[in-house]
This record gives C-alpha cells, structure tokens and sequence, in this order.
C-alpha cells in the first residue's frame, strides 16, 4: 500500500508538471485575445448561479462585454436581466436582437458571435450545450456537475480531449479548485503532509433546498424545469448535483484517480410528496474503495431541522488534515494551518478563465470535472441499487436518463423513485 501511494504522489507531481509545461509551449492561436480586444461574452440559462457567474465573468477583465443571453423562459430573462445590467452597467451589451428563449436557445447565443459561453443549464443538458460550442469553437464555463448519467460523462470527456486540441478554455464550476486556502491544504496533501492516506471523511448535510409550487397553466414538463432540482433527469439528484462538491474534494486528496468501487445506501424520509419533491432522495450514504486501499465515506442529506455538516477530512499514516473548513494538518511536530488571505473563488474562477482566453494559453480541466461527477452518479448507483459496483462498470453504463420526450404539450409523469435491492442497475 505504501508503494502505491508513492506511486499516485509522484503520478500527481509528475502530471502537474506536464501540465505546466504544455501550458508555457502551447502555441498561441487565432483564439487568443489582444490585450484590447473585447472578449464577447453569451449566458445559457439565466437562474441565479447563471446571473452570478455572467456578472463575476464581466469582472474578470477591463475588456469583456456580456453581449447574448439564453434561457428557456422569458420571465427570467426579463427579472435577472435588469439585475444583470445594473451590476454589468457598460458591459451589459445585451440586446432584444441577442436575447433568445427556447431549447434552441444555446445555439442562438453560441452563433450570436460571442467569444465565451457560460452553460447554467440544468446538468442534464450540459453536454448537449458543450458539444454544439466546442463544435463552433468557443470558450466554456459550465456549472456542475458536467451531466446526469454515463453516457453525458463520455460525451464530456470527448469534449474535454477536443477542446485540448482547439485550445480552447473548458471550465467547470468546481469552485473548491480555485480557493487558495484549499489549493495549499490539498497541495500539501498530495506532497505527503498527513502520510499515506487511508480513510477521508465527507458530509454534505444541509436543509431542504429550494422548490417551486406548480402554477396554474404549466405543463408537466415546465413544471418539472422550473423545479428541475427536484428531478432525476434534470439534476442527477442531490448527491450529484449538490454533494459532489465534497466528492470533488476526495477526488482532488486522491491525485484525481478514481475508486475503483463503492457501495451505499440511500432514501426519501421527508420527500415524501411527489408534486414538489419529485422523484429524488434525501439522503445518501457511501463507502468508497481506493486501489491504494483507501476508503471515502460520504453522507449527505437535505432535512430541515437536522444538524447540518459540510466538511472533508483526510486521516493517513502521519496524521490527519481538515480540507473543508479548518484547513489545517494535525501531524505532531509537522501540524500546520493555513494563516493566508481568503479569496472570493468565485471571482477567482473567472480571473483565471478570462487570464486564460487572452493569453491563448487554454484553461481545461474538463476530464478532472467528468471523472468527480462520475464518482458522484457511481454513489447515486450504489445507494439506488443496493448493490457494490466497480467504476468501470458505472462509466459504462448505459442508462440514460432523458425523459419520453420533450413536448410542452404533452403528458409527462414523474417516475417512481428507485427502491434498492428491486431497482437494478443498467
């Protein structure tokens, strides 16, 4: 076990150091900025992550402009809108001529002209959105989780690896990676700070979020995107659309190497109503197993009125690390806390996308963000099924979750939630 986990750290160094190194001798290409040139920038799917990552992205540099913007409503094009224009003031360009709604919406603001585009979208149509913009060679920011099933985290790889080749910058929303109280704990970490490492600890406890009263007048389908948090195939459920946060960060301690099998648990206590719960669970509970014999235990719920919890420990052979909210090392002689400024990560995401963009040196850590949210949809595997399954087994799967169809006219019933032990796995 020990010359395993040697190996990863020197696999780790070794990568980062590969990375750099193409970073520095990357050619700079036609979609490189001039120092002067405005970056043009679109929005798909103006909520409230979408609105506040086009306002940090118009803070990013002195010459963007925010210029197209696309949601499959109108009502909240018009009410973000005018938050937008009075953060964005002169770099809000949007106009009635690039303001689009519909689920061709994405394609508009991507032919638009814009030199960036930021996908908020529900996941599930994230690798749709992030194929037609790599396709038309534009830059991306896309929330996560990259998808809702296997079969969109494939997509997502090949479009990491395509977008390498076009040079061209492919974000993810893994805010974590850009705080720099969290870049040195893991960086340490890595570097053997707590030892070989055997067990993590990950929570993602909170209360109920947010949830939509059916109007009068929506159909099933929009009653289901406007409450999109609250279904399977649009959110991939908590644990992948909200807990993976803290799987990201087991990821990040492990040198981003997958486990190579899980098993968990998992169920509905308090979403109990189908009309404004949907079909997801409320909690979730899962054991990771690591070549290098490390475990990964991961809880998370959303019950209001429990006591909430959102923190990663690293426990290993010289000591322990809390990664999440102390960012200290507890190691005897060797113990260290993080004593730096904070930073907005947000903001900082931005920065260093837009830094990116106009050096023409491509930001993309699309595989890294693929792989988190496949380890995340293998826990919603494991706790739905009742079974232990092998990550290979859960990248090549071949559920798919997108519904019968996608018809504002048309009936469209929730799914029954999964029951483990008679659900199985595809």
């Amino acid at each position: 076990m020990n010359s395993q986990n040697e190996t990863r750290r020197r696999f780790v160094k070794s990568s980062s150091l590969l990375t750099a190194g193409a970073m520095i001798s990357a050619p700079y290409l036609s979609k490189a900025a001039t120092n002067d040139k405005i970056i043009k920038i679109g929005l798909v799917g103006i909520g409230g992550r979408g609105s506040g990552a086009a306002a940090q992205a118009m803070n990013a540099d002195p010459h963007v402009a925010l210029t197209a913007v696309g949601d499959l409503f109108e009502d909240r094009i018009k009410l973000r809108s005018r938050i937008l224009k009075s953060r964005g003031r002169e770099k809000y360009q949007v106009t009635p001529e690039t303001t689009f709604v519909g689920f061709d919406a994405y394609k508009k603001v991507i032919d638009s002209g814009v030199d960036v585009v930021i996908l908020t979208s529900p996941p599930n149509f994230r690798p749709q959105h992030l194929e037609y913009a790599i396709e038309k060679g534009v830059h991306c920011f896309f929330e996560k989780p990259v998808a809702v099933d296997a079969p969109g985290v494939r997509k997502v790889i090949q479009l990491a690896k395509k977008a390498k080749e076009k040079n061209l910058s492919f974000m993810s929303g893994f805010c974590w990676r850009h705080h720099h109280p969290k870049q040195e704990v893991f960086k340490r970490i890595l570097d053997g700070g707590v030892g070989d490492l055997s067990s993590m600890y990950s929570t993602y406890n909170g209360g109920e979020i947010w949830k939509k009263k059916r109007e009068n007048g929506w159909s099933d389908l929009e009653a289901q995107i406007r409450n999109w948090n609250a279904h399977l195939w649009l959110s991939g459920d908590s644990i992948v659309e909200q807990a993976v946060h803290c799987i990201d960060m087991m990821q990040w301690a492990m040198g981003d190497i997958a486990p190579t099998s899980a098993e968990g648990s998992g169920g509905r206590q308090v979403y109990n109503d189908p009309d404004k719960y949907g079909n997801i669970y409320d909690h979730f509970a899962c054991v990771y197993q690591w070549e290098t014999g490390a475990r990964g235990y991961h809880f998370s719920r959303q019950q209001n009125g429990a006591v909430a919890s959102y923190e990663v420990e690293v426990i290993g052979s010289k000591g322990s690390c809390s990664a999440k909210n102390r960012h200290a090392i507890m190691a005897d002689e060797n113990s260290w806390r993080y004593r730096g400024e904070n930073n907005d990560m947000y903001q900082t995401e931005h920065n260093t996308l837009f830094k990116s963009i106009r050096d023409g040196i491509a930001f993309n850590d699309g595989e890294k963000a693929a792989r988190s949210t496949m380890v995340a949809i293998m826990g919603r595997m494991v706790a739905y099924t009742g079974q232990k399954i092998t990550y290979q087994d859960a990248l090549n799967s071949k559920e798919d979750l997108a519904p019968p169809h996608l018809n504002w006219d048309q009936p469209l019933t929730v799914p029954n939630p999964p029951v483990p032990g008679v659900s199985r796995f595809i």
